[in-house]
């Protein structure tokens, strides 16, 4: 049986008071078609990061991904293909649109003049769908990568416990994963595996990571209800956020997220045995003065 070719994609809305909404929509002048952007998955690459830098590398525009539309499935040659792709807002940054053999135009228009000019009908409906989805923003509850094992470490303070060099290597995996999601703040656990585990992302943004001591392992035991009183703050803040913390910690962090937003306790994303290095993604809803309003879009999950 074919092996299934793994690719993602964007619906790439900017919206302006001088134009209103507009749709981004790409010509590739080998098929001849008008399309929206998208490309193959590279190896180890998380979709939303395929998402991202092949919008980037077509359009030349920087995007923060919002909520996920559906999964295109069909065949490519005889070889089954499947596309990911998430609804995406066109951002500050990039270089700008250069044609190339690729992609050789580029048009941002009506979604009505999208939808007419897209040449598969099955990318109709992602436009349709992408434009009742609201504005939303992330919540990112982020477990930390590999750390060295209890047993081997010989400090006296289990918070100084360090990330292996493959806990290192996937802390810098997650950065354009991150990235995708427009992440601008990062808050984390003060033991030293979670900082270290978001440092990279810090770093690409260039600004500090924001302690959260009530999240970590040693603190969470003996202050829990401050800690969940600080995790609605965390929830109500407006920009797209991460929270780096343990495996202890979280089946309480998403007990208390689950009744925030109003999800089923029982949902399979929030299970808490996420693997180092995975996350779940809340997509919360934004008013019109683009400030959470408790309600979720959709929540996705990412185990490394």
């Amino acid at each position: 049986m074919a092996s299934v070719i793994e690719a993602a994609g964007v619906v790439l809305v900017r919206r302006t008071k001088a134009r209103g909404t507009q749709v981004c929509l790409v010509h590739r002048p080998r098929q001849n078609d008008w399309s929206l952007p998208k490309g193959k998955r590279d190896p180890g690459e998380a979709l939303p990061a395929t998402a991202w830098r092949e919008t980037w590398e077509e359009t030349g525009c920087h995007v923060v991904l919002g909520a996920p539309l559906e999964q295109q499935r069909y065949k490519v040659d005889g070889r089954p293909k499947s596309v990911d792709y998430w609804v995406g807002y066109k951002a500050r940054g990039g270089p700008g649109f250069r044609p190339n053999k690729e992609i050789d135009r580029l048009e941002w228009i009506t979604p009505a003049k999208a939808i007419s000019r897209l040449t598969y009908p099955r990318d109709r409906g992602l436009i349709v769908a992408a434009l009742k989805l609201p504005r939303t923003s992330p919540l990112i509850v982020l477990r930390h990568t590999s750390a060295m094992k209890r047993s081997d470490f010989r400090g006296n303070r289990d918070s100084k416990r360090p990330l292996t060099k493959e806990g290192m290597a996937e802390a810098a995996a997650l950065v354009p994963l991150l990235r995708a999601f427009g992440v601008a703040e990062v808050h984390s656990s003060d033991s030293v595996r979670c900082m270290d585990t978001v440092a990279p992302m810090a770093k690409k943004l260039g600004t500090s990571i924001i302690p959260e001591t009530l999240f970590s392992e040693e603190v969470f035991d003996r202050k829990p209800k401050t800690a969940l009183r600080r995790l609605k703050i965390l929830a109500r803040r407006p920009r797209p956020l991460v929270l780096c913390t343990h495996r202890p910690v979280l089946p309480d962090v998403f007990a208390v997220l689950a009744d925030y937003f109003g999800i089923s306790h029982k949902s399979s994303v929030l299970n808490p045995g996420l693997q180092p290095g995975g996350m779940v993604v809340f997509h919360r809803r934004l008013s019109p003065r683009g400030r959470p309003d408790g309600r979720i879009v959709a929540v996705e999950r990412f185990d490394a």
